[in-house]
């Protein structure tokens, strides 16, 4: 499992399991590296577009705001992603993943010469209904770290899961089965394929 650049702000890994994806472009310019690192952002920044990003089988994501309402723009803390997976979705969630953005950093070094923007994401209630489950196939306990950085001539898009617990503490037994499989079998592997689409596409690579 390759290690990100130490400046990352992730959260520390402590139970379940954790996953690093990534995608890596290095350029014989430093000039070249700058304008895809600014591209590669530009895409990350633009959730609603990320299926098209990604090609075909592709989850769809939405950006929402606090109450749920569909958004365009980059997202902002307090935002929300409700996400449509393949197969069957939530019933807390209104047939929908959700997860709530709690952190959107920038970071850059001139000394060391890299430059980075995460967002990170965490399982959440459906901002929609009055439902006070968590909506997502993973527990509150996890977090989704989207991340582009370039460190010279180097540009990576990456997606870090910390702390992956199956959701199964739900008060809906549909919802509880559903999540005990999927969380389990994105647990092995089964969503890492999204997530490297997602990140050459970020590179623009797909």
């Amino acid at each position: 499992m390759n290690e990100p650049q130490a400046n990352i702000p992730l959260p520390p890994q402590e139970e379940g399991a954790g996953t690093n994806i990534e995608a890596t472009e290095e350029l014989k310019r430093i000039e070249e590296a700058r304008e895809l690192f600014t591209a590669a952002k530009k895409r990350l920044l633009n959730v609603n577009q990320w299926d098209k990003v990604c090609g075909k089988m592709s989850a769809v994501f939405k950006l929402t705001d606090e109450k749920g309402n569909e958004i365009e723009g980059p997202p902002k803390v307090g935002n929300h992603f409700k996400i449509d997976i393949p197969g069957p979705g939530t019933a807390s969630g209104d047939g929908y993943d959700w997860v709530r953005v709690e952190a959107v950093e920038e970071n850059q070094d001139d000394k060391d010469d890299t430059e980075s923007i995460l967002i990170r994401v965490r399982p959440a209630d459906n901002p929609t209904n009055n439902d006070n489950n968590v909506a997502h196939f993973f527990s509150g306990k996890a977090t989704s770290n989207f991340v582009v950085s370039r460190e010279k001539n180097t540009v990576t898009a990456a997606v870090y899961g910390r702390n992956e617990v199956p959701n199964t503490s739900t008060d809906k037994p549909l919802d509880k089965t559903r999540n005990a499989v999927v969380g389990t079998t994105a647990i092995a592997g089964f969503s890492n394929p999204q997530w490297k689409s997602l990140a050459n596409g970020i590179l623009g690579k797909n």
